[in-house]
């Protein structure tokens, strides 16, 4: 996110204090990016309170555009626009949806996070990232190239964001309980499975200089654990990723980003590899 230059911020109709607004001015005071606002509605009432929004933004001295759009859905209209605008961002507030509806329908914020080709910031809060905890959340137990690369992805971008927000990075990663049954010696005792996940994270400590105090290693489920470290470390900001599985349905992503969502507190950076990035890019350019 450092590097973002163009980002597409999702605003809420009806809602003149938006989170997503308001963390997407934080970013660009950060990065010089420019904001492209988009409010995902057919022609209605609605362009003179963009207008208004884009001008008073102007004024603050923010490089911004706006623009109010509508394809079939909220998601499909977002897609639609981060394509046409070329954004290399998506901010968007998050809204957690009632259990019964979860039941239901896959939730609009999953579908964006499974879909969208560019990075998704979900925003929890308001307050500024400055002088609080970033922590990035890895499976250090995946040393696969396509796990590799996303965990750098993933590291190198909170390392740069604690950089220009004045930060303390930290790294987490949840490893499984040890199983008597397990075909690797090394997964059958609890002392052997944290030796293994601590060499494992050494490379990453060394090359984005975190140390061991600032580096959580945790038994259980990956979904239960990020929001409970996070909670604990009073994170701005948790970055994770989520890799692609294949299936009927077509791209399915990895639903760690889904399952945590409405847990956590801090807001939520979801990062991709680079070829889930380019299938998705060629989806929505087919769509």
């Amino acid at each position: 996110m450092h590097t973002t230059r163009n980002a597409l911020v999702v605003l809420a109709q009806h809602q003149h204090d938006d989170l997503a607004l308001t963390k997407a001015k934080q970013i660009a005071d950060l990065t010089h990016a420019h904001l492209h606002l988009l409010l995902c509605a057919k022609p209605n009432g609605h362009s003179m309170y963009l207008k208004l929004m884009q001008e008073q933004l102007a004024q603050e001295g923010y490089d911004v555009s706006a623009q109010q759009a509508w394809h079939d859905n909220p998601c499909k209209t977002v897609f639609a626009v981060q394509q046409a605008e070329g954004c290399d961002l998506v901010i968007k507030q998050h809204r957690a949806d009632s259990a019964l509806k979860k039941a239901l329908l896959t939730p609009e914020d999953w579908h964006l996070l499974r879909q969208c080709p560019s990075p998704v910031l979900m925003v929890k809060h308001a307050n500024p990232w400055t002088e609080r905890p970033i922590l990035t959340a890895i499976d250090a137990g995946s040393d696969d190239l396509k796990h590799r690369v996303l965990q750098v992805g993933i590291l190198s971008h909170g390392h740069d964001l604690a950089h220009l927000s004045h930060a303390s990075l930290h790294m987490m990663s949840a490893y499984p309980y040890p199983m008597l049954s397990a075909a690797d010696p090394i997964f059958q005792l609890k002392e052997s499975i944290v030796t293994f996940y601590h060499e494992q994270c050494q490379g990453y400590q060394d090359e984005f200089d975190i140390d061991d105090e600032h580096l959580h290693l945790a038994e259980g489920p990956a979904d239960q654990l990020i929001p409970h470290v996070a909670h604990q470390l009073g994170a701005a900001l948790t970055v994770l990723g989520s890799v692609a599985r294949r299936g009927l349905s077509g791209v399915l992503l990895g639903n760690t980003a889904e399952l945590v969502l409405d847990a956590m507190e801090s807001d939520v950076l979801v990062l991709k590899p680079w070829d889930v990035i380019r299938e998705l890019e060629a989806l929505a350019a087919h769509h």
